[in-house]
């Protein structure tokens, strides 16, 4: 018998940015819709289920998923055909948003982080290999690569080394006992005070800076059942 078709294990980040689109809506719909195909996997949910939550046919339920499985969260944005033949080749696309992602100081540029503008224009003289495009084709170039404008951000990943053993013990769950419940809890104080800066990097995935913090009162606790 063959396997359900089902999404991998969504990593922190993956599921974070799943529920930000499903919470907050999109102005997007296939992308709002694709998201939910895949929380749904994640929760345990099968293809003729999801079909129905999301009113789509179940082949294509399960061609999201297995993109997903493939390049993950590119899988949301709709690949439309058509258009205007690309004006660079493949190298040189990887050389701007290379430029793009890089810090301009280690380039030799007496700033701190790229305007569409000053990127234009760096790739326009760059020595040994010069790259002729527009502010919009390079504004459209660098969303198709998910390379976006944002906040620095900090944040903490769980250091359990038993992180796995635990998430394989809750899919067996989800998997053997459809009739499952979870319940979770937290409370106490916990304040953090991060000072972000702002890049050109892949899309929710900013420059990561340590999270430091002081806490002179107070304790997180966490429960789980």
């Amino acid at each position: 018998m063959a396997e359900p078709v089902k999404v991998r294990r969504l990593t922190d980040q993956e599921g974070q940015q799943l529920q930000r689109i499903v919470r907050r809506g999109s102005t997007s719909s296939v992308r709002y819709r694709r998201a939910m195909m895949l929380l749904a996997s994640a929760g345990g949910n099968r293809v003729p289920v999801i079909a129905q939550l999301v009113a789509a046919d179940e082949d294509t339920v399960r061609d999201v998923i297995h993109r997903f499985n493939e390049i993950g969260l590119a899988c949301l944005d709709p690949r439309w055909a058509g258009g205007r033949p690309r004006q660079l080749c493949p190298d040189d696309e990887d050389f701007v948003v290379q430029t793009a992602t890089t810090r301009p100081t280690k380039l030799g540029q007496p700033f701190t982080r790229w305007s569409i503008r000053k990127l234009a224009a760096y790739l326009r003289k760059v020595h040994g290999r010069v790259i002729r495009i527009g502010r919009e084709a390079l504004r459209c170039l660098l969303a198709r690569r998910g390379v976006t404008f944002q906040r620095t951000k900090t944040w903490k990943e769980s250091t359990d080394p038993e992180r796995d053993a635990k998430l394989d013990r809750i899919e067996h769950v989800l998997e053997r006992f459809p009739d499952r419940t979870f319940a979770f809890d937290e409370f106490g104080p916990l304040g953090i005070r991060p000072t972000g800066g702002s890049c050109w990097a892949q899309q929710s995935r900013p420059d990561r800076l340590p999270a430091t913090y002081k806490r002179m009162h107070g304790v997180t606790y966490f429960h789980g059942c």
